[in-house]
């Protein structure tokens, strides 16, 4: 087994991080929350020589899901999450763009797979938990591997602060609600990546950030 090696693709006018997972071995790879700018992603995916196996979801947003359809059809690969709370949102992805005064060309979305609390996603033997993350979407999931203390947490945590939760479905005391039962519980050397900005660590956030006094 390799080493996991995570790079990031800003997408989308939202500046969202589409994030490009593969094992530095068997070069094999997961495309993590495509929102958009799918032929950037390709072009990437060629340029680093690997073999995408799967598209990851993280919540039914445009910024992280819009481009996944098309991502599915030129990759010919399966989506895999989020949860099925989502499926209202991912319903409306080929509206929202102009709804928002958007050019982001946006397809709805069906995965292949509905994620729920407790499963197990895998890329080659790296093994990712999964739990369900409600609060900035209802059907929010977080990935975790917990053998390199690393984790992909979408718009839930962010370095300094946490996701909006004025949007259609945000909750935000279901939101701290999640962080605190579901996010925090994962230790302070969890290192993560979020869905906007640069990534920190559960022990850094818990200090430091904010939003999370109280917790």
């Amino acid at each position: 087994m390799g080493k996991l090696q995570a790079g990031i693709i800003p997408v989308t006018p939202f500046q969202q991080n589409c994030t490009l997972l593969f094992d530095t071995e068997s070069r094999e790879a997961v495309v993590v929350d495509p929102g958009g700018d799918v032929d950037t992603i390709v072009a990437i995916v060629q340029q680093q020589g690997v073999t995408v196996k799967e598209i990851w979801i993280t919540h039914g947003h445009i910024d992280h899901a819009g481009g996944a359809d098309e991502l599915r059809e030129k990759l010919g690969v399966p989506v895999i999450g989020p949860h099925k709370d989502d499926k209202p949102l991912l319903d409306i992805l080929d509206t929202r763009a102009a709804a928002l005064g958007f050019d982001i060309p946006a397809r709805k979305l069906t995965p292949d797979r509905w994620l729920e609390e407790g499963d197990v996603v895998s890329l080659g033997d790296h093994r990712f938990e999964i739990y369900h993350t409600p609060g900035h979407a209802p059907g929010h999931v977080i990935y975790v591997n917990r053998d390199m203390q690393f984790s992909i947490l979408g718009d839930v945590l962010f370095n300094g602060s946490i996701g909006r939760t004025d949007l259609p479905g945000g909750n935000h005391q279901q939101l701290l609600d999640s962080i605190r039962d579901k996010v925090l519980p994962l230790g302070d050397q969890m290192s993560f990546l979020c869905g906007h900005g640069p990534g920190s660590r559960i022990g850094d956030e818990r200090r430091s950030n904010p939003y999370l006094r109280g917790l």
